[in-house]
Formats: structure tokens, C-alpha cells, sequence
């Protein structure tokens, strides 16, 4: 028998338990990525921001635009994506409240944020030189990814419920660097998800991921295919 979809909206079987709320943000949850760039005297600045996502070799960042780490991107065209783990949660949160902009934005005043010159120093982590860009990477990051602005556009605009102006930023990845113990053996170009707990977010609150919950049908052929046929190994089918 074919069920409508309007028969499923009312059978018995699916009640409906949904009620309609007003939330203040919609953090459903992503990971946390920590964003280094170059100030204007050259010292390093290091964010923490959990709006990101990613799409083959690129990268979608949402920030607020007055925020140092947008300013640093748009006048440098560079940055790294260090993403940390879920050891490093306690480095992380001693920079929730921090913002490399002097003197400190109203907006960001009003929420307690205080101005701090050495990030890095704040958050007991360690700069290391990057490859093909000038800002640093994050030492204890198990993975870093450099990475040069592809473009900017503003996000929200006529939105109402969004409070300061928000731009989305694209770049793209030059380089990735991971370390060691996340390599699935075998494979020196995949990470193994079975060896990596990255440091998630979800509505202001850290969570890391649990164990595997199923077999996913999408990892059935060669992530290899994921490339552009330009930058494949010659036996993709032998990755899988």
C-alpha cells in the first residue's frame, strides 16, 4: 500500500510531539575551528568560531564582519584552519571571552569580552611556521590547513533576527597537514575517523563525537573519486 504524504502527516503511527519555540541562536552543532591570521603589526591572532563548513578543497566561514579575525583575512588574504581535539577543550575556552580588537566593540563589551594582544600566550598553545602562508599553525592542531581568501559576501542582510552584520567568507585550502596518529593505515592521504575526536560545539556547549553509530553506504567507493580526476592516484579503486 502507498501512504500519501498527507496520510503520513496524520497516522497514528507518527504522532506529532513538535511545538514551535523562539530560540535566540541556532547552534545545532559544528565543529570548532581556530582561525590564525596576521595582525597589522604582524603579530599572530588566534579565534575560535564554530560556524564553518567545508566542500571539497574549500572552506565556508561564518563571522561577524567587525571581529579582528574577518579584518586580518580581508587585508592579508590568508589564514590557517587549526582544528583541535577534544583534549585541547580547556585551551580552547580560555579563549571564549578574548578578542584581538582594541579598543573592544560595544556589541562585544556588553557580553564581557576583554581585549588580548597574545593569543597564542592566552591560550597555552604553540605557533609553528606554515608552509605556503604567513600565519601560523597550531602546534598541538591535529590538523591544520592553510588556507587563502576565495571571496566574501555579506550573510543576512534584511534578516531581522540576526543582530550584527555577519559575513560569509570563502577560502580556499592550500594545504593540509595532519598528525600521524590520525592516518588510517594503509592510506596515508585519508584521516581515520576512528582515530580522531575533534572538539565540537553545539548551542555554547562542547561535545565531542562517541563511537561509530552505522555503516554508511557513502564510504562504499574510493573517497579518492572525491578529486578532481586531475589530482586522483592512478588506481583510485585500490584506496577504498
Amino acid at each position: 500500500m502507498t501512504i500519501s504524504n498527507d496520510d503520513a502527516a496524520t497516522s497514528p503511527a507518527a504522532p506529532n510531539t513538535h511545538i514551535t519555540v523562539d530560540p535566540a541562536i541556532l547552534y545545532f552543532g559544528t565543529p570548532v575551528v581556530l582561525i590564525s591570521t596576521l595582525n597589522e603589526d604582524g603579530s599572530p591572532n588566534l579565534a575560535p568560531m564554530s560556524s564553518a563548513w567545508w566542500l571539497g578543497w574549500g572552506c565556508m566561514l561564518g563571522l561577524t564582519s567587525g571581529s579582528k579575525t574577518p579584518q586580518n583575512i580581508q587585508r592579508t588574504g590568508q589564514c590557517v584552519l587549526n582544528l583541535p581535539s577534544i583534549d585541547l577543550v580547556s585551551h580552547v575556552d580560555r579563549l571564549a571571552m578574548t578578542t584581538g580588537t582594541d579598543p573592544v566593540p560595544g556589541y562585544k563589551q556588553a557580553m564581557g569580552f576583554q581585549h588580548v594582544a597574545d593569543k597564542f600566550g592566552c591560550a597555552g598553545l604553540t605557533p609553528m611556521a606554515s608552509e605556503v602562508v604567513s600565519p601560523p599553525r597550531v602546534a598541538e592542531c591535529c590538523v591544520q590547513l592553510e588556507a587563502e581568501l576565495n571571496g566574501t559576501t555579506p550573510f543576512g542582510l534584511g534578516n531581522p533576527r540576526i543582530r550584527t552584520q555577519i559575513s560569509a567568507i570563502e577560502v580556499r585550502i592550500l594545504r593540509v597537514h595532519i598528525d600521524k596518529k590520525i592516518q588510517m593505515n594503509g592510506d596515508q592521504d585519508r584521516i581515520d575517523p576512528d582515530k580522531w575526536r575533534p572538539l565540537i560545539m553545539s548551542f555554547r556547549q562542547f561535545y565531542g563525537l562517541g563511537d561509530r553509530l552505522h555503516p554508511s553506504r557513502l564510504s562504499a567507493f574510493p573517497e579518492e573519486l572525491f578529486k578532481p580526476p586531475a589530482f586522483r592516484r592512478s588506481d583510485p579503486g585500490g584506496t577504498s
